[in-house]
């Protein structure tokens, strides 16, 4: 981590008059959870996603679903945000940042109290009802899978319950529609934790005016990056935050 390319940072962030975080899985590894493709320690790399949460393993095989790639969803509901997530809080409390969009599905945002959050890969909060559209707090799920009740019925209309998540295979929800937008209209995209190698969220640093990469390892945009940050998340942004504060 060169302190001359943390001071270029904080210039451009204080330059900006509008700001939005882009988050990946490299900001929660701080919190316990595991990224996904790291050597040895990533989450897939025991098992193969699309054979445990695919939206097609949920339509053909519930019972997969909700033994296997459920409880993968469920082992990050537990995590606390980590000091990266605290620093984003209080920069966009602070008027530094506009918000965040994250590609995380782990609530560590919304529990560090940030307040606008665009979850383009959704959460694991809720759940919704695939005919009635009914949103659900995410325990009436595991209630109802603990009770042997898959897949979960909605007691609304007796549709089928799934989490508010994207699955492989799922369309993007609208909020990734909205982020494209909130970074065309931004000055500045801080990148923080991502290899910008899943799509389309990957294309998002295209459209940005000026661009921050805060990651552990190269990234796929680098080559645009105006400022690029090799180092943790919560090192990271906690001197960042420090010095926007003093300056």
């Amino acid at each position: 981590m060169s302190l001359g390319d943390i001071d270029k940072a904080v210039r451009l962030i204080k330059d900006s008059s509008k700001t939005m975080v882009l988050t990946g899985a490299g900001i929660s590894t701080e919190s316990g959870i595991p990224d996904f493709r790291s050597p040895n320690t990533g989450l897939w790399e025991n098992v193969d996603p699309m054979e445990v949460l695919s939206r097609d393993v949920l339509n053909r095989d519930p019972e997969r679903f909700y033994k296997k790639g459920f409880n993968i969803l469920l082992d990050m509901t537990h995590a606390e945000p980590n000091k990266a997530h605290l620093a984003l809080a209080e920069m966009e409390k602070l008027g530094y940042i506009n918000g965040i969009i994250t590609q995380n599905i782990d609530n560590l945002h919304y529990k560090a109290g940030s307040k606008y959050i665009l979850e383009v890969h959704g959460n694991t909060r809720e759940g919704y009802c695939t005919s009635c559209g009914k949103v659900v707090d995410l325990n009436v799920l595991i209630e109802k899978v603990n009770n042997e009740e898959i897949p979960p019925i909605c007691d609304s209309c007796s549709g089928i319950l799934r989490p508010n998540v994207v699955l492989f295979g799922d369309m993007l929800p609208e909020e990734f529609n909205i982020a494209v937008r909130e970074v065309e209209t931004s000055d500045l995209l801080i990148v923080i934790g991502s290899s910008l190698m899943v799509a389309p969220v990957n294309y998002l640093p295209q459209f940005a005016k000026k661009l921050i990469i805060i990651n552990k390892g190269p990234t796929a945009m680098d080559g645009i990056a105006d400022v690029r940050i090799e180092g943790k998340a919560g090192d990271t942004l906690d001197i960042i935050l420090e010095k926007l504060i003093e300056d």
